[in-house]
């Protein structure tokens, strides 16, 4: 086998080239080309749009047992000291790909060199951060040829130290949805607003008034969010103006309070049409599905990680967090746990800089639990 690079070398090299989703082409090259370097036999390897399946085929399989590893990158500008920074202005792999992919590749390599009875499936899947890879990915001819039988995934947290996991059985990260709403009405000059609809005023009214969804609509012992991170409206000082867009999101922790906060939204957006004479379109966008942990199987991967390793497990309370992931555990029994990467700034932010310990650590775990579970 040819000299390979070390894991953090790989790391290093994949924060560098964040792509957005369905435009992981350079992340997919990378991967293709050091998948080369293992040249098995026991390698099977399938692309699909930039993702790709990698089958590590066993000696006598049973069953499939699949990792997922998502790709892509997010519109963030990098603000880290990294002598590594990413090289693609305004995209940063600020929520741990790099790492999902790089402890994919340490397992692989892993099995490549030492064969187990059954087969062994990884999923490096685009498009996690938006659209959604997980679900096309999954009516894809090459996942129903090799549908798994077991199902995991991790996610790096920067609140928890290295050396810890953190799951649940059940319920881990909620149903989200994103909620755009464009708003049009009638502008004019600022000196005669009786003669307009202004929809800066009406998107104002709005926001305020989707805050009593949540507070009056939904289960008190349920939970629920709706978050507008984005307003925008108008083009100068004195014109009042005829268009505004709302952009935001929706998480919940039930299928059920995500549908009522959906009808609650439409009833009110249809309100604001007859109170302020305007038009309005309401568009949900991408939708996750929740992630929902398979009780049996977390409860024994918990377990077996308490007695097999030196890893800290700690039993958490569900997140707020989407995950695409979740489709993916909808129709294969599995689960997803939080890796614990330890950083002052949390996923998302443009100075996150998790601990490179934690990959090692991340591949002996799931390098054991695959020894075990495929044997």
């Amino acid at each position: 086998m040819n000299q390979l690079p070390s894991l953090i070398t790989i790391r290093r090299d994949l924060h560098r080239i964040p792509e957005l989703g369905f435009q992981e082409f350079k992340t997919q090259e990378y991967l293709l080309n050091y998948l080369s370097l293992l040249s098995s036999e026991r390698l099977e390897i399938k692309t699909w749009k930039t993702g790709i399946f990698v089958k590590v085929k066993g000696i006598d399989p049973l069953k499939t047992i699949a990792y997922r590893a998502d790709m892509d990158g997010l519109p963030i500008f990098e603000e880290t000291d990294y002598s590594f920074q990413s090289e693609h202005a305004d995209r940063m792999h600020a929520c741990g790909h790099d790492f999902h992919m790089t402890i994919a590749l340490g397992i692989i390599t892993y099995f490549v060199q030492n064969q187990v009875r059954d087969d062994l499936l990884f999923i490096f899947q685009p498009a996690e951060e938006g659209p959604g890879g997980a679900e096309p990915m999954l009516q894809s001819e090459v996942m129903k040829e090799w549908k798994p039988d077991l199902i995991t995934a991790l996610h790096i947290a920067p609140e928890y130290p290295v050396g810890t996991i953190a799951t649940r059985p059940g319920l881990l990260f909620a149903n989200t949805s994103e909620l755009f709403i464009d708003l049009k009405g009638k502008g004019g000059h600022a000196a005669y607003p009786h003669t307009t609809q202004d929809m800066i005023v009406a998107a104002a009214s709005l926001v305020t008034q989707l805050q009593s969804v949540v507070s009056r609509n939904v289960d008190p012992l349920d939970s629920a969010v709706i978050t507008f991170g984005k307003i925008t409206g108008g083009t100068v000082q004195n014109i009042i103006a005829e268009n505004a867009r709302l952009e935001g999101t929706i998480r919940t922790l039930s299928v059920e309070s995500m549908e009522k906060v959906k009808e609650r939204i439409e009833a009110l957006v249809h309100g604001l049409e007859i109170g302020y004479a305007c038009k309005a379109f309401i568009d949900y966008g991408s939708m996750y599905h929740q992630v929902y942990n398979h009780h049996e199987l977390t409860e024994e991967f918990m377990g077996f990680t308490k007695v097999n390793t030196d890893t800290e497990v700690v039993l958490c309370r569900e997140a707020m967090t989407g995950e695409d992931f979740g489709y993916m555990l909808d129709e294969i029994p599995g689960f997803m746990f939080w890796l614990g990467v330890e950083s002052p700034y949390g996923l998302h932010h443009s100075k996150l800089q998790p601990k490179e310990e934690a990959i090692e650590m991340a591949v002996q775990l799931m390098c054991k639990y695959f020894l075990y579970k495929a044997n």
